[in-house]
């Protein structure tokens, strides 16, 4: 509708605008969420409402006929019945199990053993002599295992049950791998220096040959025996890795000195010491292979010979305090001659031994006219020392 405006000539419309016509929005609504209004429709104008969120109703534990006084009492008799009856169930099966005469070991033959080649069946049952007669369900297990592992043969011991009455023991036995003398006797040791006693009798049945080892004493502890035992076998392995089995030739091997292992061997119906160090042994035996026949023709009271030194070895006579050097060129050259001990003669230049005075109480030893003592040589070279003679 147009209204003329007398004072300016102008034309007003008197049509309000269409958005005062809109209703107005609820307060606090967001008009961005608000539900697009559809083309043909300006008067259904309505906000987005989000669904509610379901919060679950919390339910006792108690079913619903135990909720009221007497229904909760009801329950709780039932919880206690069952709970009853469950531990006369569990008393009346510790009884049965414990007092029922089948699970009883009756005699020893109801115990099994299983790996003793070494120890007798008499020897393993004398740890389970208490058990005759007992309920199979009362005998301690570990206690059992700790005594069986308590005697020297028995590396390993396992004890099971077996329903109704029976009991299995099975056993790893320790494997002797050298002689050791104990107070005057021949005993056994194994690869961790456990002693194992054994009657002469059965070790001539075994068929056993090994060399009979020193420095290892029941006095000690399992510590020094372990370690000793293993330089041991590193000897031997070392002496036998070509298959010539030369450890059969040892007589006797002293582990006293770790750093000097020393071994005996026959030779000329006379024993002689040799001396490996502790490192390359089968090359030093080589050496001695080599030379020995030389050596012995040369010197019949050979006692002793000192293969530990790259650039000769040493040589003693029986009887003599003081050894004597003989060059030896067919050792490698030392890599470093400062860790060669000092107290042993090496030689490097052609000079006169000093003989050393033995004690008083000791046979008296001089030294030949040089004219008289053939010279220690190898392989023709020049002769580096003298010989004592006994």
């Amino acid at each position: 509708m147009a209204k003329n405006n007398l004072n300016s000539g102008a034309t007003i419309l008197d049509e309000p605008p269409a958005d005062l016509d809109r209703p107005p929005a609820a307060r606090g609504f967001d008009a961005r969420f608000s539900r697009p209004r559809a083309a043909d429709d300006d008067d259904a104008e309505e906000p987005f409402l989000r669904a509610r969120r379901r919060v679950p109703v919390r339910r006792g534990l108690l079913p619903a006929w135990a909720r009221s006084p007497w229904g909760r009492l009801a329950f709780a008799a039932a919880v206690a019945a069952a709970l009853g009856i469950i531990a006369a169930l569990l008393v009346a099966t510790r009884n049965f199990a414990d007092h029922d005469p089948r699970f009883r070991i009756d005699s020893s033959a109801s115990i099994q053993t299983l790996g003793n080649s070494q120890l007798s069946r008499a020897e393993l049952l004398s740890v389970f002599g208490s058990d005759i007669g007992r309920n199979l369900f009362f005998v301690p297990l570990s206690q059992r295992r700790i005594a069986l592992e308590q005697i020297p043969w028995v590396r390993q011991a396992t004890v099971m049950r077996l329903l109704p009455n029976q009991l299995r023991v099975a056993i790893t036995e320790r494997t002797p791998i050298a002689f050791v003398q104990v107070r005057g006797r021949i005993e056994l040791a194994d690869a961790d220096g456990v002693i194992l006693t054994m009657t002469p009798r059965q070790m001539s049945a075994r068929h056993y040959s090994f060399p009979v080892v020193s420095g290892i004493a029941p006095a000690d502890p399992l510590s020094i025996r372990s370690a000793r035992m293993h330089i041991y076998q590193k000897f031997i392995a070392d002496l036998d890795s070509t298959g010539e089995h030369i450890s059969a030739q040892l007589s006797e091997v002293d582990l006293s000195d770790p750093d000097d292992v020393r071994a005996t061997v026959p030779a000329n119906g006379s024993d002689l010491l040799l001396h490996f160090g502790q490192e390359d042994f089968l090359a030093r035996w080589r050496n001695y292979q080599a030379h020995i026949a030389q050596w012995q023709q040369q010197y019949p009271k050979l006692a002793s010979v000192d293969l530990r030194y790259d650039h000769e070895v040493v040589l003693k006579m029986a009887g003599d305090p003081a050894p004597s050097a003989a060059p030896n060129p067919t050792l490698k050259p030392a890599t470093n001659p400062a860790t060669q001990p000092a107290s042993r003669p090496v030689q490097t230049a052609p000079k006169q031994p000093t003989h050393t005075p033995p004690p008083q109480h000791a046979t008296t030893h001089k030294a030949k006219p040089a004219h008289h003592t053939p010279p220690v040589k190898t392989h023709g070279l020049p002769p580096h020392t003298r010989a004592w003679a006994a």
